[in-house]
């Protein structure tokens, strides 16, 4: 028989963290985890509408460490688990970084805010980026809380979205389009 995928345990609201312990679906830290989770499938169309196979590996090792951020996330503090969960390191967040330098070195300098656009998956990746922000914020917000936040979370949503931001313009000019520069009123 295959597994079947509802287990009409959250009916009434409520879901259970890595350990056990069940809290309300509205809760921070299911909100942390899941905004991670919307983030590692906006990352996945980004893959689908972009034809280049390093911006592919690149994002399926960023889905990869997402997934790792999401169990870490998903995991209740105070409980002690008897699976191995992954973690991150400082090295994924070197990873990121020496993947930005190398991009840089193929783009025209910024001079000015850019407005997102310029091709379809260009602008996914400024959408996800956008995403990675706002579960950054969250993660931000549940340490205010008091809520155990793993080591690298913030500093990994943190420089992913700079590498996001990195990587949409990467992605427009190496389909040969160009920056949109922000043009204020006066």
């Amino acid at each position: 028989m295959a597994f079947k995928i509802y287990t009409k345990t959250g009916d009434k609201g409520s879901t259970s963290l890595i350990g056990g312990v069940r809290v309300p679906k509205n809760h921070i830290r299911i909100e942390s985890y899941g905004t991670v989770d919307e983030l590692n499938s906006q990352l996945g169309l980004v893959r689908d509408l972009c034809p280049r196979e390093d911006v592919s590996e690149w994002l399926r090792e960023v889905q990869d460490r997402l997934f790792t951020l999401g169990s870490e996330l998903a995991t209740a503090p105070d409980k002690t688990i008897r699976m191995k969960l992954p973690d991150l390191h400082d090295s994924d967040i070197s990873w990121l970084e020496q993947r930005m330098d190398a991009m840089n070195e193929s783009l025209p300098e910024m001079r000015s805010f850019i407005l997102p656009g310029g091709n379809a998956s260009g602008s996914a990746c400024h959408v996800a980026r956008c995403i990675c922000r706002r579960a950054e914020r969250i993660c931000v917000g549940m340490e205010s809380a008091g809520e155990v936040v793993p080591e690298f979370a913030i500093r990994y949503l943190n420089r992913l979205s700079d590498f996001l931001f990195v990587l949409a313009r990467y992605i427009t000019h190496q389909a040969g389009g160009e920056d949109l520069p922000w043009r204020a009123r006066v």
